[in-house]
């Protein structure tokens, strides 16, 4: 199993980027976790922050703790009913940005590689093209350094495996930076945090119909 030190960062309040009386959407820093983890030293988390100040909220869906931007909470049984629904009929589009080390190339194209978990290396996972869960992801190279040694990325997955965007840049050769599960030294300490931010979502408000589509800027 590998051991991550957790070091959350200050809590110096709320990026909220959209509310309503039903939902409640953040941006959520690097290096917080989505929600409490094992141990008393990892119950600080995006969940127990936004519970100070809005105690009826529930979690419908988790990024990483090294993954920056968009999270998107209920507040109250109903609406998360429903946002659940939508996550698991995959209604909901998310985007995600990069940077990778390297050049990327074909510049655009479709991932797909099954998954499923590296157990005796938790949380990590592997790719298992015969027990495997599917596991696609579509990527656009949005930009390029002038030597090449990084490419900026659009990540859009159409499933929603665990690590599933890491793993398969890591699989096409091109790590993200720091990245201190699935990038091999250089990528690690290329950058001091994981490189990989949820830039958008758009969905159908569950309780208004109307479409909502929030954007959170990149941050590196």
């Amino acid at each position: 199993m590998v051991m991550l030190a957790y070091h959350p960062p200050a809590h110096v309040g709320l990026d909220i980027l959209f509310e309503d009386a039903y939902l409640l959407i953040v941006n959520k820093p690097a290096g917080l976790l989505s929600v409490p983890g094992r141990g008393t030293d990892k119950q600080d988390c995006l969940i127990s922050r936004v519970q100070i100040t809005h105690p009826s909220a529930l979690i419908v869906h988790r990024l990483d703790m090294a993954t920056s931007g968009i999270l998107i909470l209920a507040l109250d049984k109903e609406t998360h009913r429903l946002l659940s629904q939508q996550f698991q009929q995959r209604a909901i589009q998310k985007h995600y940005v990069a940077i990778l080390k390297g050049l990327l190339s074909p510049e655009q194209g479709m991932i797909d590689m099954p998954m499923i978990c590296d157990w005796p290396n938790r949380p990590k996972q592997m790719i298992d093209r015969v027990q495997g869960k599917p596991a696609q992801t579509y990527y656009k190279v949005l930009t390029h350094t002038m030597d090449n040694q990084r490419s900026c990325v659009l990540l859009k997955p159409i499933t929603g495996r665990t690590h599933q965007l890491r793993l398969h840049c890591q699989q096409l050769g091109h790590p993200i930076l720091g990245d201190e599960l699935y990038g091999d030294e250089e990528a690690r300490t290329a950058s001091p945090r994981l490189l990989l931010h949820a830039s958008m979502i758009s969905f159908e408000h569950v309780q208004t119909g109307k479409q909502v589509e929030i954007v959170s800027e990149v941050p590196f």
